[in-house]
């Protein structure tokens, strides 16, 4: 194993891995005890009968790869869920940003989903945090330095440089010598500490005596320059008196629209 180009992608990837197969038997187990399917793979073959990517559309026909999704029994799809591991902040914005677009564009093709859930491990900055729970994405965060102590009890030194090759090739070396039982071990012990909140969230999801009510209405007008205004109201009587009144003809005037000098909003992270 000491040739392979990058053991610490390799390490980092066996981790992420042993997280997913932990997370995905553990789901598998609590939703189809409750009558639900749990799929990390298309319910479809190819033609050597193996199961394809577990791929979702959204209404342009663009297609994602989604890590596993709760159906129904219909299997119309009721949550969507991802792991996602990363050991440098620098690659918050690219795997953040794919969730941020993925999942809010899947869910307006599928109207029989409910919630989104991310598990995410790793080095995962307040700001991407911020930037996936804006878009009603649940998430569960397991951090690097809970990983880097889990590690430390096989053996294996995590917390590396970025450039530490020789630390990254002695770390993948220890870890293949483990057995499979204590590769797996390591999955099912990052996913310790959330399984109880995760396990009352999704039941919770999956609620069917819960009574159905509008939440909110959001609505989104368009002029015919291409000036886009959005408008969040918390009941439909709401909504309806605003588009019936005469402020609809001086919507899109801009003179106080923000302009690039302007502060971002203020986001609170007191949850974090």
């Amino acid at each position: 194993m000491n040739d392979t180009q990058n053991p610490g992608s390799a390490l980092g990837e066996a981790i992420g891995t042993s997280l997913e197969i932990a997370l995905n038997s553990y789901l598998t187990e609590l939703v189809e005890g409750l009558g639900y399917h749990f799929l990390s793979r298309s319910p479809q073959t190819n033609r050597a009968g193996i199961n394809k990517k577990l791929l979702l559309y959204d209404k342009f026909g663009t297609a994602y790869n989604i890590d596993s999704v709760i159906a129904n029994e219909s299997m119309q799809p009721i949550i969507l869920i991802e792991s996602k591991y990363i050991r440098y902040k620098k690659h918050n914005r690219d795997k953040g940003s794919w969730l941020c677009t993925a999942h809010p564009a899947i869910r307006r093709r599928y109207e029989s989903i409910r919630s989104s859930i991310a598990v995410l491990a790793g080095n995962w900055s307040s700001s991407s945090l911020t930037m996936i729970k804006s878009f009603d994405i649940n998430v569960f965060l397991i951090p690097f330095s809970r990983i880097c102590d889990l590690l430390d009890e096989f053996g294996i030194d995590f917390n590396w440089g970025e450039k530490d090759r020789e630390s990254a090739v002695a770390s993948w070396h220890t870890y293949n010598l483990l057995s499979n039982k204590q590769k797996a071990d390591i999955g099912e012990r990052l996913i310790e500490e959330i399984r109880a909140v995760l396990k009352t969230l999704v039941i919770s999801i999956l609620d069917e005596s819960l009574e159905r009510n509008i939440d909110k209405v959001m609505i989104e007008l368009h002029s015919n320059l291409g000036e886009v205004k959005a408008r969040e109201f918390s009941s439909i009587d709401d909504a309806i008196s605003y588009l019936n009144t005469d402020e609809l003809g001086y919507v899109f005037i801009t003179s106080d629209a923000a302009t690039l000098f302007d502060p971002p909003p203020v986001v609170d992270e007191s949850d974090e």
